[in-house]
């Protein structure tokens, strides 16, 4: 079973086997197309949808992914995950922060840390405009910024490097 997280808001339970896939308990009946590595289209319940995964961290397993022009972040955790959230020993694995990629291309609206200032996991880095949608780039890791390399009103392209940490 997978247990997804979208926008930290929405929850579901997932468990996909032979006998198709299950939504918080319901079977569902999904059609779908792969338009291309990264975008399909689905049909569900007579509507009709264009999926298109537009990050991956597989780290955190986490993705973004822009569904009929919005665009949901998404956490997945797996039953290795969950076993270990029960053990207590989730947090055990501190991974060090390097540097923060832009997920999408799109404008810098705010910037909220200046160098040689400490962020903890969580915290807020910048404000990036995408698609009109305004997205909210947070620290995956503590660490001291070592070089903030754009400014507020910049064009940035995806996966270009906008923080880096020391």
């Amino acid at each position: 079973m997978y247990k997804v997280k979208v926008n930290d808001q929405l929850h579901y339970d997932i468990r996909i086997n032979h006998n198709g896939v299950k939504l918080n308990g319901e079977n569902i009946s999904l059609d779908s197309i792969k338009l291309s590595n990264n975008s399909s289209h689905l049909l569900y319940k007579n509507k009709s949808y264009n999926a298109e995964v537009i990050s991956v961290d597989s780290s955190n397993k986490t993705c973004a992914i822009k569904v009929n022009r919005a665009i949901y972040q998404i956490k997945v955790e797996d039953q290795f995950d969950q076993l270990l959230k029960q053990m207590g020993m989730d947090n055990l694995a501190g991974t060090k922060i390097s540097e923060v990629k832009a997920p999408m291309p799109g404008l810098v609206l705010n910037v909220m840390v200046e160098e040689n200032v400490e962020v903890k996991k969580g915290d807020s880095l910048l404000v990036l405009e995408a698609m009109k949608m305004e997205n909210i780039l947070k620290s995956s890791a503590e660490g001291i910024v070592k070089k903030v390399l754009i400014n507020k009103g910049d064009k940035v392209e995806k996966n270009q490097v906008l923080i880096q940490f020391k």
